[in-house]
């Protein structure tokens, strides 16, 4: 099992920025691939950026790309999302993931999941 908590979120202005994270517990964090997924209000979850085993290699929505930034600490166990630029349309339930193949990751069917956090960007 590995345990995943989300923490960061909050209300912010457009154009302003929150730096996401995820700790993980449970089984050997640096065997998992991670991602972040967000679901808005009446929408269906959604990929926004995933990054491999040792941080070499990045995948982003197009909708986040070059705004946001994913990055992993394998020694502290965590992974986070840096987002800037923030619009109004970002605002959702923002959830951490991890799975040990990337692509199953990327398909949106991981096997861990956090319970999301919160973030509002107020126009």
């Amino acid at each position: 099992q590995v345990q995943l908590v989300e923490s960061g979120g909050g209300l912010v202005q457009a154009g302003g920025s929150l730096r996401l994270s995820c700790a993980a517990s449970g089984r050997t964090f640096n065997n998992y691939a991670m991602g972040w997924f967000r679901q808005a209000p009446g929408k269906e979850r959604e990929f926004v950026a995933a990054i491999s085993i040792n941080g070499g290699g990045t995948a982003y929505a197009d909708s986040v790309k070059g705004r946001f930034t994913i990055s992993r600490d394998n020694a502290k166990n965590a992974v986070y999302l840096q987002m800037n630029s923030l619009k109004p349309e970002d605002t959702a339930v923002y959830s951490c993931a991890a799975d040990l193949d990337v692509w199953r990751l990327r398909r949106g069917v991981p096997e861990y999941w956090g319970q999301g956090t919160q973030v509002t960007v107020s126009s």
